[in-house]
């Protein structure tokens, strides 16, 4: 139960740093550096959120 909430919470900080980068994209009209810095925040919420997937599988932690 405790992976399920970890999960649900990384996909809500990764779709909270997409929803993020598109307001920076429309109040910086693309001259600003929040716009790639809130993408590469949500990329590295996605890697992070692969391997700790990957790991539960590994450790049964998660069951296939």
């Amino acid at each position: 139960m405790l992976i399920k909430a970890i999960v649900i919470f990384i996909l809500i900080l990764i779709f909270a740093s997409l929803f993020s980068a598109l307001v920076f994209l429309f109040k910086d009209k693309g001259r600003g550096k929040r716009v790639a810095a809130a993408l590469t925040w949500r990329i590295g919420l996605s890697i992070t959120l692969f391997l700790l997937l990957m790991a539960g599988f590994y450790f049964g932690i998660i069951p296939p």
